[in-house]
């Protein structure tokens, strides 16, 4: 096997629609290009990383920001839980789901979950975010039903998460913590954690009473 199932699910980055939480200080168009720029970075970063398919599961229309490799498919209804659901039911073998909230992400921290013999049969890769919820999931079989009901969104949702897993009796795996890009505060630190890349850039050609 070469690899998982890469998804990434994400919204096309329209202002008003993405990154609401950074306005203020910034403004709608700010944080949309700040989350074209996250998702573009997490993107190519996957495309160093070792993967069956790589699968954006995507709620709207794609852009100059999607690389050449990945398969694009839209986003199923309903909420979060079940949109996460529908994406894992769609593999169809082992998958491992990426936020793209995390753009200081690496294909060394991913090191483990694919290196070989990583998706035994009953394992399941769990990162979890700096703010309660979770940046990485995988799955060796197809279980959606481990995701739908999971409250999301809320600090909670990675605790919420991880004991499904552990109750339906998978071997899990954790992952680094991640900061999640939710707050200008966050934007800045993570920034600073990856400075070469789309993101940093982004966040620095805004202006200085924006990045304060």
């Amino acid at each position: 096997m070469s690899g998982p199932v890469l998804l990434v699910i994400a919204k096309e980055p329209v202002p008003g629609r993405v990154k609401t939480r950074l306005t203020p200080p910034f403004s709608p168009l700010q944080a949309a290009r700040l989350a074209e720029a996250a998702l573009a970075d997490t993107l190519h970063t996957l495309l160093n990383v070792p993967a069956a398919r790589r699968v954006l599961v995507l709620a709207g229309r794609p852009g100059p920001w999607l690389p050449e490799g990945w398969e694009v498919v839209p986003q199923s209804g309903g909420g979060l839980d079940e949109r996460l659901a529908a994406a894992f039911a769609g593999a169809g073998g082992p998958a491992l789901l990426v936020g793209m909230d995390t753009p200081q992400l690496t294909p060394a921290l991913l090191a483990p979950a694919t290196a070989p013999g990583a998706w035994p049969p009953g394992r399941a890769w769990f990162g979890p975010a700096a703010d309660g919820g979770f940046w990485a999931l995988g799955l060796a079989e197809p279980r959606p039903g481990l995701l739908r009901g999971v409250p999301m969104s809320t600090p909670r949702t990675g605790a919420a998460q991880l004991r499904r897993l552990r109750a339906a009796g998978l071997n899990v795996r954790r992952l680094p913590v991640l900061r999640d890009v939710d707050t200008a505060a966050d934007a800045a630190a993570v920034a600073r954690a990856a400075p070469g890349g789309r993101f940093a850039a982004a966040l620095a050609g805004l202006s200085p009473a924006a990045r304060a």
